[in-house]
């Protein structure tokens, strides 16, 4: 249970005065709900303020704060036209304060004639003469003292001003309690940061604060790392079963080439792990399509020639249906039962399903989450893999491990190559096996880039593609975070390819039925359609070996790693591949710079590292969009600078400083629910 010094700081956001119905939604809009998310929505930037007695051209374009005395109204008879109020200084320097909008009565109401006030705002040069627009504070001469030097900006969302925002984040830190010190000593002596408190109350008041920015990235850091160690202890404390299979269902299989050195070497390392009694908890990375499905087949008879049963997550319908063909095609001949479980499946194939996974006739299931429901039970599960890791979280990988009476060993894949910095900070607990070959006989994929206005061209291009008997996939752009945009975006581009097509054009998009997104598929893979438009739902898996070309609209929109995975759709057949990149015409430095990476390397690993330095963790694992866990204080920089100190100091707490029972450990425990690491902490006994 969460501590009760942390309550007031984890109360809703409606507990902050002066939330009704209207501001609700832009701070939803924002994702913060609770006191606790306001406090930790740090600033953006900041705004100096220059506090002067006198007006002076020489300021211009700078933010002032200043007394002021309102000598004249000026009206015009155009309900367009500003409102303004002219106004001295004590020098007799004239300025106009304006406001625009029909409703003059406001602001004679807040500047009364010959009442001097502390006005701040945006000085302007208007011709010869000097006006602030719409002024952001208006005060009691002697309340300017309220006001800083050094003002920050936040986020914000339609509805919601800097300044509301400033008041919620005042009430929001004055909820946060003194918490106890997490930090070892002798790190905290040596960098010299303030405690947490001070330092999320300096980083609101001034943003340019590094000392206390980096102490909160580290606290944020340090959940992370401690939550995986536990994580790790608990699993290591489990008794797993040895797994050592004779290796006569593996020396059965037909593989149409030899494994690479790295399916070889990754293998041997998962072996290994399996002949523990300790469960296994091991990544395997591999760009796309260098062979990951192999190498979990192999892992998965090595326990079924033990006489235990194998599992295999996928996040998606069509991706586990996919797998489940594969698998099956690998392993046709061989005396192994493989069968498939997903939310769609019901009445009697699902029951004879569990009655199989039950009574031990099933040696492989394939499926999506629904195979760790209540009702699923395995006869004897010892190994269970995980396809597209950043789509389930530590919670559902515990679940997962709880399926089995001993624990599970644990393959976990993914295509997404992580750079190594993010691979400790949300896969800490595992040993990772990299697949950093390609198997012989994939082709290499030529990228192009082209402007959007020679779509007519891409057209032609595509009708001879198809003409000679190629597939193709036309991939739609992210026209805003929306899924019901996408699917205009796929729809109306279907159409427009259908007058020239027909019926050989196929659709696919997020907001489909399954079965409708299965069938659309399916007609793709069978060739029954030869170009299929979609959104980036085809990101993950789908293997159609005969398509050759893929042509991404809006490019330019996408990051580098989605970009990778989506050109990994091609290349899987014996035809030269190409990836057709069409961008918008204004493109900024940051898309220059991905487009022109794109076309230069088909290295996911090195691609991972430079979109990280572009865009950020969340973006890189897909974390945004799964609504997985992503850091809110720490940035690219500070993971890179802090990861190594923060593993050192949760490994001291662990091994030297008496765990989480001792009192720094009692301190960290808060630590890890003031950052919402809480899982790990249910893992211990009983939390």
């Amino acid at each position: 249970m969460r501590p009760d010094i942390l309550n007031p700081l984890f109360a809703e956001i409606s507990v902050l005065k002066g939330i009704g119905p209207a501001l609700a939604r832009p701070l939803e809009r924002l994702g913060l709900a609770r006191a606790v998310d306001v406090a930790f929505h740090l600033p953006v930037s900041w705004v100096d303020r220059v506090l002067t007695d006198e007006l002076d051209m020489a300021d211009a374009g700078r933010v002032i704060g200043i007394v002021l005395t309102p000598v004249d109204y000026r009206a015009s008879g155009s309900a367009r036209a500003p409102f303004r109020v002219h106004a001295t200084d004590r020098h007799g320097n004239h300025v106009s304060l304006t406001y625009f909008g029909r409703n003059s009565a406001w602001p004679r109401k807040l500047l009364p004639l010959g009442e001097p006030k502390f006005i701040s705002g945006k000085l302007e040069a208007y011709g010869d003469n000097l006006q602030i627009v719409h002024p952001d504070h208006v005060l009691p001469p002697d309340e300017a003292a309220t006001i800083p030097a050094r003002e920050p900006v936040y986020g914000l969302s339609e509805g919601l001003t800097n300044n509301r925002m400033r008041d919620l984040v005042r009430q929001a830190l004055a909820r946060a309690p003194d918490l106890p010190e997490w930090i070892e000593p002798s790190l905290l002596a040596r960098k010299d940061w303030p405690g947490w408190r001070e330092a999320l109350t300096r980083i609101h008041a001034d943003p340019s604060d590094a000392m206390a920015r980096e102490r909160l990235a580290y606290d944020e850091i340090f959940a992370g790392q401690l939550a995986l160690m536990l994580v790790r202890q608990s699993s290591r404390r489990r008794r797993g079963v040895p797994i050592a299979g004779d290796g006569r269902l593996r020396a059965m299989l037909k593989l149409p080439f030899a494994p690479t050195g790295a399916q070889r070497r990754a293998f041997g390392e998962i072996e290994g792990d399996m002949a523990q009694a300790t469960p296994m908890l091991r990544l395997l990375q591999g760009d796309v399509g260098s062979g990951k499905t192999l190498v979990a087949l192999m892992a998965l008879l090595n326990a079924v020639e033990a006489g235990m049963q194998g599992a295999m997550l996928a996040p998606t319908e069509i991706l586990a249906r996919q797998h489940y063909e594969t698998l099956r095609k690998m392993a046709s001949g061989l005396p192994v039962e493989i069968a498939i479980l997903t939310g769609r499946d019901k009445g009697k194939v699902r029951e004879a399903t569990l009655m199989g996974l039950a009574d031990g006739s099933i040696d492989i299931l394939v499926g999506t989450h629904a195979i760790f429901q209540e009702a699923v039970q395995y006869k004897n599960l010892g190994l269970a893999v995980i396809d597209e890791q950043h789509r389930f979280g530590v919670a559902q990988r515990m679940m997962l491990a709880n399926k089995a009476e001993r624990a599970p060993h644990l393959l976990v894949m993914t295509a997404t190559p992580i750079p190594r910095t993010l691979t400790l900070t949300y896969y800490g607990e595992m040993e990772v096996s990299k697949l950093d070959e390609m198997p012989p006989g994939r082709q290499p994929i030529q990228t192009v880039v082209m402007a959007a206005t020679r779509l007519d061209e891409v057209v032609d291009a595509l009708a001879r593609h198809v003409e000679g008997g190629g597939q193709a996939y036309w991939v739609c752009p992210l026209v805003e975070e929306s899924e019901t945009s996408d699917q205009a975006a796929a729809e109306a581009r279907a159409e427009s390819l259908k007058l020239r097509f027909g019926d050989r054009v196929g659709l696919v998009h997020g907001r489909m039925k399954g079965p409708e997104k299965d069938a659309a598929m399916d007609a793709f893979a069978a060739n029954r359609t030869q170009i299929l438009v979609a959104t980036t739902v085809i990101e993950v898996g789908v293997d159609v070996p005969n398509s050759s070309l893929i042509i991404i609209e809006g490019a330019d929109r996408f990051g580098l790693a989605q970009l990778h995975q989506l050109r990994g759709r091609v290349g899987r057949g014996d035809k030269p591949s190409v990836c057709l990149l069409l961008r918008g015409n204004a493109l900024g430095e940051t898309s220059r710079a991905r487009l022109a990476l794109m076309r230069e390397t088909n290295d996911g690993f090195r691609i991972a590292e430079e979109d990280l330095k572009l865009r950020g963790a969340g973006e890189v694992l897909g974390t945004r969009q799964s609504g997985e866990q992503q850091l809110k204080l720490a940035t690219p920089e500070h993971l890179a600078s802090l990861l190594e100190a923060a593993r050192d100091d949760a490994h001291l707490l662990i091994d030297r400083d008496g765990g989480l029972d001792s009192p720094r450990g009692q301190a960290a425990r808060t630590c890890l629910y003031l950052f919402e690491r809480d899982a790990a902490v249910g893992l211990l006994r009983g939390g």
